[in-house]
């Protein structure tokens, strides 16, 4: 009876420790990860991103070798865990911690980089999933994009809505290697635009391939293009009114109840709470939980950050990075163990020179659906923006170094792929390994390969950083106009419509400018007396 007890309560042991040893070895990799950067810190070559996967790797290839080639994986990735865990803190710093003077003040470029962009960048990877040889998007025929190159290779299988997710899942940045190298007071005009386009490149990405998942494949024609843009429209308007909605809601309860004369405490957990509550609500209601808790970000550090005790101020910027990093440092470590999945790589049956083939062909697409739309469209910001007070173009060089930041892929990529060819991380069809297998190696390579060659990059085409530090700062405005109403009822109609037909005037000469100009008033009159935040001081 007793040797029953203690073998039961052995066995019981056992089954701990099988969860428990697991994700002691990954924290202990975790750990090791901060260390080696941190000693990587002042080369500028390898940025953690590249530590973490190469560590994975590393361990990866132990792991394969301890346990005689069955499994590379400390811990089984679901990307469940993704989008619930680990992608709110990324995406929540991110916009946390934007310069929003620069974001807004680049708004027109972020949005046609982030917008239209992935729609371009999408229709030329994912081509057409109609006869092979349309865009889906624009109806023009060519001869490129995976629906007609991977069956050339002998890949056949996918489905069309498969293709046109393959489309957004390439076409979502990971840009922290390239700001590791860009410095926001050198190139603050890059740094601005690099930042903003990959956090609204991976939220249209997500939107897109939401949108792409209620589509019905059999009826694929103009009307079915319309109706994908509108539910996309629809998507972003009201993923973006949740977040915008649940940082002013937050920034009003902190400044009306102050928190922080009883505990400090309460303030920064009403602020993550709130924030992730505002991410689940969205995926709760079907929308895009990564542009709510974007937005949400912005508001919160725009308003109710302001509305706290100055420790809490402090403490929220390092809690929010230091949960942004760790969860970025468990993605890429995680990437850099799969790649050596050899479970996956069996299932996708597919000989070494098929799949650097799909690989390469995949690339191929990501370069040139990058440069389809970073030179045109920044000839279109520049033409919009030639009038506006205090902004430089984007030059030749600016516009190489965009496009080849935007060539990496992250962990957007990964979860998306995950969720669309992986059940709980975990397939058992080749096409759909072939799909993971490939999505990794995509992203092992960009990452490495145009990461480490970004310095150089930057360094031959902008050797002198310091001249670039005044672009971008914006004219000096009096407090006295930022006082002024947009209309007065004081004023005679004549005064007003003079106001008005100059208003119209700055408008048409510098759009962006003149938005942020009456935005900048209108801040001040009358959405920080009521939700908090810094004056503007007229020249900020």
């Amino acid at each position: 009876m007793n040797s029953t007890s203690f073998s039961d309560f052995a066995i019981n042991i056992a089954n701990d420790h099988a969860q428990v040893v697991p994700v002691t070895l990954f924290v202990a990799v975790l750990c090791l990860c901060v260390v080696i950067g941190h000693l990587l810190e002042e080369n500028r070559w390898v940025n953690e991103s590249i530590t973490a996967l190469i560590i994975g790797s590393l361990t990866g290839t132990i792991i394969l070798v301890i346990s005689k080639g069955k499994s590379s994986h400390i811990l089984r990735f679901d990307e469940e865990l993704f989008f619930i865990y680990l992608l709110p803190p990324i995406i929540f710093n991110a916009g946390f911690q934007v310069k929003k003077k620069q974001f807004f003040h680049n708004f027109l470029t972020i949005m046609l980089f982030g917008v239209i962009g992935v729609f371009i960048s999408s229709s030329i990877i994912a081509a057409s999933t109609f006869y092979g040889v349309y865009f889906y998007y624009f109806n023009v025929a060519v001869g490129l994009g995976t629906r007609w190159l991977f069956p050339r290779f002998g890949f056949r299988g996918l489905t069309a809505r498969e293709y046109l997710a393959i489309g957004t899942i390439f076409s979502s940045t990971d840009t922290v290697c390239t700001l590791q190298v860009l410095h926001q007071d050198e190139t603050p005009l890059l740094y601005s635009i690099v930042f903003g386009e990959g956090v609204v490149n991976d939220a249209t990405s997500v939107v897109l391939f939401n949108a792409v998942q209620k589509l019905d494949v059999n009826r694929i024609d103009g009307w079915a293009a319309v109706h994908v843009l509108l539910d996309f429209l629809y998507l972003f308007s009201t993923s973006t009114v949740l977040g915008v909605s649940a940082g002013l809601l937050t920034a009003f309860v902190l400044k009306g109840l102050y928190f922080g004369r009883h505990s400090t405490v309460r303030e920064i957990a009403l602020m993550v709470l709130v924030a992730y509550l505002s991410y689940m609500l969205a995926e709760l209601f079907h929308l895009s939980g990564i542009l709510t808790v974007f937005f949400c970000g912005i508001l919160m550090s725009h308003y109710a950050w302001h509305n706290v005790t100055e420790s809490s101020r402090i403490t929220t910027r390092h809690v929010f990075a230091v949960m942004s990093f760790i969860a970025e440092t468990f993605i890429f470590l995680y990437v850099g163990m799969d790649a050596l999945d050899i479970e996956k790589w069996k299932m996708s049956k597919l000989s070494v020179g098929t799949a650097l083939g799909i690989c390469s062909t995949v690339i191929l697409l990501i370069s040139l659906g990058r440069a389809a739309f970073v030179f045109p469209l920044s000839a279109v910001s520049n033409c919009v923006n030639r009038n506006a007070a205090g902004s430089s173009p984007i030059t030749f060089k600016h516009q190489i170094i965009i496009w080849w930041a935007g060539l990496m892929r992250g962990a957007v990529s990964i979860a998306l792929a995950f969720k669309q060819f992986t059940y709980s991380g975990v397939t058992l069809d080749p096409v759909n390994a072939t799909m993971i297998t490939t999505t990794i190696i995509v992203v092992l390579f960009s990452t490495i390969v145009f990461g480490i060659l970004t310095k150089p990059l930057v360094s031959y085409l902008l050797p002198h950083h310091t001249n670039n530090s005044n672009i971008n700062r914006e004219p000096c405005v009096s407090k006295e106009n930022l006082k002024l109403p947009l209309l007065s009822f004081e004023e005679s109609a004549a005064t007003n419509i003079l106001r008005a037909k100059d208003s119209l005037s700055m408008l048409i000469e510098s759009p962006v400018y003149t938005i942020h100009y009456y935005w900048r008033r209108f801040d001040d009159a009358y959405m920080r007396p009521i939700f908090g935040g810094a004056r503007s001081n007229g020249c900020a």
